[in-house]
Formats: structure tokens, C-alpha cells, sequence
């Protein structure tokens, strides 16, 4: 069966409650993954221009929300999965100076329009950057970045491109990353699963719909689950934030976060509701994982 997810009723399941330490996530595992939410907005942002809506208007900052990514830092790399439009300033929120590889998981604009940004990290390695996406992803690029990829703009202070096509498993450091095929419309999506010393760590969905049998599995058990939760109601192309949880609960997920929220979702709100079933990612959180 295809995995979509079902409603679930928060307040029968048991979750691990996290431990907090000064604003940040940390797990009991010191020695692992360190994951940044640089943003954890839907495609417009929140607040959304031109919206009254309480959330929109709410003075709480984890209520700010900026596109979809995340940061990766081990003992031996660093990486950005994703370089939406507000990818500058996220990273300069974050004092982010280096990076080994950026990571894609799909070519809509929201994941992609900060790539001119990346400038700075090729001048900071004097070279190239290494660019994993799926051939989908990176024809997208292609297209959209020529100027980067025809080997015209070979000079300082412009993107040089290393592209590698994802069709399996690869490394960053020692890290392992594994793309996983997901639903979200009509987009050719990648989810990763990161293991280190071939032990899963944390899956990262950040958009879909449906998770193929084959993912789930490859997931299944998964200590950190970060998934794609737009809203309360459902929605064509990603899950609701029941239909998250239902799926985190189906492959035994351990501590599951919710990113990619439309101002639909309160964060103190979705918080209180979710009893600790899962947790809401916010701008700026780091978890280890």
C-alpha cells in the first residue's frame, strides 16, 4: 500500500517528551548530527504579505516562519538541504561560513531560489561546490541557473556548480545520505534518510503527500522523523499535520518535528494540541540527533 496517513486521535498515543536545554533541542546523543531548521514556512512564508490572521499577526517569533530548510553539521561536514529565497538571510541569521555540498529535494521555487547566494561559499572554498539533486532537480537547475552551469561565469564571486546527479545512496563526509521517492504532486520529490556508521539518525520529508512502501520501510524505526505538516485540513499535494503524526506512528518513528506549516498553525496553539505526540519545528531551533 501507499502510505498516506490517517487522522489520529493525538491524546491515544504516547510520545517521548524532549528535553529542552537553553531554547535548543538536544538529545541524549552528543556525538551525532546536528540539524538546524533555517526555515519552516510553507511556499509564501508566514507571516503571509497582505494577512491579518492572528498567526500572522502574532508577536510570538516562532510564528515567523521563512521557507523550508535545514542546516547538517557532523564532526567531519557541513550542508544546507535546500536554498529557498530567504536562504541569505537564514544563513547569516545562523553565522553559517562553510559549506561542503547543498543537498535538493525538488525544483520548486521555494527550495531553489536562493541558489545564486551560494556565491560566497564557492569564494570561501575557492572553487567549486559540490550540488546533489535528483536528475529531475538538477535539469531543473539547469535551466533555471544556465549562467551557472554553461562554463561561461568561471570567475571570482560567481557559482561554480560541482553537480552530482542522485540515483542512489551517497556520502557527505562520513555521513550517508539515502534519497527517498515521495508523493507531492506532480514534482519528482527526494526525501533523505541520514545514517552514520550505518545507523539511521533522522529522515527528512519535508514535502509530501504519500510516502511509497519502499520509503517507509527504509525509514521504519527512524530515531528523528522531520515531516511535512501544512495544516489542519487536508490538502492535495502535502500531508495535514494528523496525517504526519498517523505516519510517524505507522513506521515507529521515535521524536517526530513538524516543518513546512502554513499560517493556518499557530506554534504555541499546534503545541498544546499535539500533547507532546509530536513537536513543531520553528525557525532557528537545532536539534542533535
Amino acid at each position: 500500500m501507499i502510505f498516506k496517513g490517517e487522522v489520529l486521535a493525538v491524546s491515544t498515543f504516547q510520545w517521548f517528551e524532549p528535553l529542552y536545554t537553553g531554547g535548543a533541542f538536544m538529545s541524549e546523543r552528543e556525538d551525532g548530527i546536528e540539524i538546524t531548521f533555517l526555515g519552516t514556512g510553507t511556499s509564501q512564508g508566514v507571516p503571509m504579505i497582505g494577512c491579518d490572521c492572528a498567526v500572522c499577526q502574532s508577536g510570538d517569533p516562532r510564528d515567523k516562519r521563512t521557507r523550508a530548510s535545514i542546516h547538517v553539521k557532523t564532526t567531519d561536514a557541513a550542508w544546507v538541504v535546500d536554498t529557498g529565497p530567504d536562504f541569505r538571510s537564514q544563513v547569516l541569521r545562523e553565522g553559517i561560513r562553510w559549506l561542503d555540498a547543498v543537498v535538493y529535494t525538488h525544483s520548486h521555487t521555494d527550495h531553489i531560489m536562493g541558489f545564486d547566494d551560494l556565491r560566497r561559499f564557492c569564494d570561501a572554498r575557492n572553487g567549486t561546490l559540490p550540488i546533489f539533486a535528483s536528475p529531475e532537480t538538477m535539469a531543473d537547475l539547469r535551466r533555471v541557473f544556465s549562467f551557472a552551469f554553461n562554463g561561461t561565469a568561471v570567475f571570482p564571486g560567481y557559482v561554480q556548480p560541482d553537480a552530482q546527479e542522485v540515483t542512489g545512496p551517497f556520502f557527505i563526509g562520513e555521513t550517508e545520505l539515502r534519497p527517498l521517492r515521495v508523493k507531492h504532486g506532480r514534482a519528482h520529490v527526494f526525501g533523505y534518510l541520514f545514517l552514520r556508521e550505518g545507523k539511521k539518525r533522522a529522515a527528512y520529508l519535508s514535502d509530501c503527500k504519500e510516502v511509497s512502501p519502499e520509503a517507509a520501510m527504509e525509514i521504519c524505526g527512524v530515531p528523528t522523523l522531520i515531516i511535512d505538516g501544512l495544516r489542519e485540513r487536508p490538502h492535495p499535494t502535502h500531508m495535514s499535520v494528523g496525517e504526519a503524526v498517523a505516519f510517524a506512528r505507522e513506521i515507529g518513528a521515535g521524536e517526530t518535528w513538524i516543518t513546512h506549516l502554513c499560517h493556518d498553525l499557530g506554534h504555541a496553539a499546534t503545541e498544546e494540541k499535539l500533547q507532546g505526540v509530536a513537536r513543531v519545528g520553528f525557525d532557528g531551533l537545532k536539534i542533535v540527533v
